[in-house]
């Protein structure tokens, strides 16, 4: 996403200093060029962020679509279905684009109300399921979007010469960095269930006392079938329950604690959990399997 709003910038900047319509109408496709990425990832992070699990054919489909859209804007220059006519004028000693809108151009506000919608719709999910994330979060990714409608309503409605979008995509990058970070060592503290200390004295007996491949079984019995653990997941699932802490893990196979963090959220959202007490609940069968 940073390299994506690093890219719109670059064209607004190409943009504010050409001097022909060629010049700028070039500088409009590298703005564009970031523009028709920065939603899909903007919903690829929410999705992640959530806990939801990704599909490549699904990451397939926004690909080409941003492929589409990106193709239609580079017609501009040649055709008249993006942009009918171009012309350059200078305020305030840089250079703005007026530009006359073809037939084609209606694609782009779908494109980003779909892109909205879809990223409102995970979140709203997220909510009422209580997937990944806790509430907090993504109420706060939920401000973000909602932040980001805003502004782009703004922008439309009102004749403003100067490109807000610019600064609005590196507050939204800098506030899922935020949220991100608040993730790496989140625990569902309330959904932990609360034992006196001679419950947990019996329940560490009782999980001590299965075999590895007993206490794999129980944990595995709560992955979907159609998520299931990744090798290196399985790998890293086995070393949690037998007890061993994250930098343990890390230099056993080789891979720097914040890969085993990475690892080891992906594998909680797949057994819909948020850290080792809710994995303990698992291998009691606590909870019912998915």
């Amino acid at each position: 996403m940073f390299i994506c709003i690093s890219t719109v910038n670059l064209g607004y900047l190409l943009l504010s200093l050409a001097k022909t319509v060629s010049f700028a109408l070039f500088a409009n496709k590298v703005a564009y060029l970031g523009q028709v990425v920065i939603p899909m990832s903007m919903l690829m992070i929410i999705v992640k962020l959530c806990g939801f699990p990704s599909r490549k054919w699904a990451t397939g489909v926004l690909v080409a679509a941003a492929i589409v859209m990106y193709a239609f804007i580079l017609t501009t220059g040649h055709l008249d279905l993006y942009y009918k006519s171009v012309t350059i004028e200078k305020v305030a000693g840089a250079t703005i684009m007026r530009k006359e809108y073809g037939p084609l151009h209606p694609t782009n506000l779908i494109y980003v109300v779909a892109y909205f919608t879809g990223m409102i719709t995970v979140l709203v999910i997220s909510l009422r399921k209580h997937k990944g994330a806790s509430q907090k979060h993504v109420a706060a990714m939920l401000a973000i979007v909602l932040g980001n409608i805003g502004m782009w309503l703004v922008q439309k409605v009102i004749p403003w010469e100067f490109e807000s979008l610019s600064v609005t995509y590196l507050m939204s990058a800098g506030a899922f960095l935020g949220v991100r970070c608040m993730l790496q060592d989140y625990v569902h503290k309330s959904d932990i269930q609360k034992y006196t200390r001679k419950e947990q004295e019996r329940l560490s007996t009782q999980i001590t006392s299965m075999s590895m491949e007993e206490k794999l079984g129980r944990v595995l019995a709560f992955v979907s079938e159609n998520d299931p653990l990744s090798i290196r997941e399985r790998e890293i699932l086995e070393m949690i329950i037998a007890g061993r802490k994250r930098k343990e893990i890390a230099d056993t196979i080789h891979l720097s604690e914040n890969t085993v963090k990475t690892y080891t959220r992906t594998l909680y959202g797949k057994l819909n959990i948020g850290c080792r007490e809710e994995l303990y609940e698992l291998l009691l069968a606590v909870r019912e399997p998915n």
